[in-house]
């Protein structure tokens, strides 16, 4: 816990960075289930007993799910699948927008608690922000129309968005400030993807992200929505305490 105040206060700047992110996240959320309630005639809290709750065990889940991560053999080892969204994917077409991106925040919040951080705070927020790529806009899909067609479109639209958000993101910012933080230069780390990936040209960070980070990410959100559009329908009774 000292470790993690010490990591917050020598890293100021970061952390409110962090915040604002978090904050404008939250507010597009609540934006967009507002309207999405709006057009099904509806108006529900964003946090009940219950929804809380259950946000807590989703989130608790998420964050032990992370922890299990599985190296790639077409990426640098840094890169690890792990299917931490599985469980806020379907707590967010259980509850919603805002619920998504809250259980996002509390996973990353229960792992800079447990471990740590080894990236001054880059690699949580990148966590963070290409999990609710995926999350948000597939929520609001599914809160617009909430059907089994529509539960697909709403799979289908997060994995799209996480694939192109992520793998831009990456190229712009994460690969440009891991190279920053650990003072080594971005061709070294684009030469561990050629070691490992024919398709990653010398020099070329687009080939790295396309070759590495894409299909990382396609990977990750599309085994997430399919074992979500199996055991969503059935569980959807029990999670929301009879209610379909």
């Amino acid at each position: 816990m000292n470790e993690f105040w010490e990591s917050v206060m020598s890293n100021v700047s970061t952390v409110c960075g962090f915040l604002a992110v978090i904050a404008g996240l939250f507010l597009a959320a609540g934006l967009l289930e507002r309207a999405a309630q709006k057009k099904r005639g509806v108006k529900e809290p964003f946090f009940g007993v219950r929804k809380v709750a259950m946000i807590g065990m989703f989130s608790a889940i998420a964050v032990v799910l992370m922890f299990f991560e599985f190296p790639l053999p077409f990426a640098p080892s840094f890169y690890e699948l792990d299917f931490s969204e599985l469980p806020i994917l379907i707590g967010t077409f259980a509850f919603g927008p805002v619920a998504g991106v809250t259980m996002e925040f509390i996973k990353i919040l229960l792992k800079l608690f447990i471990k740590g951080t080894s990236t001054v705070f880059v690699g949580d927020l990148a966590n963070f922000v290409i999990g609710c790529s995926m999350i948000l806009p597939a929520s609001v899909v599914y809160a617009f129309r909430k059907n089994k067609k529509s539960a697909v479109v709403a799979c289908v639209t997060g994995t799209f968005v996480m694939t192109v958000f992520g793998t831009a993101f990456n190229a712009v910012y994460l690969l440009p400030a891991f190279s920053k933080l650990y003072e080594m230069p971005l061709d070294v780390i684009l030469e561990m993807g050629s070691k490992v990936n024919p398709l990653v040209r010398e020099g070329s960070i687009v080939s790295f992200v396309a070759a590495c980070v894409a299909p990382l990410n396609l990977i990750k959100g599309t085994s997430v929505s399919v074992v979500t559009l199996l055991i969503y329908k059935p569980l959807s009774p029990i999670i929301k305490g009879g209610r379909s």
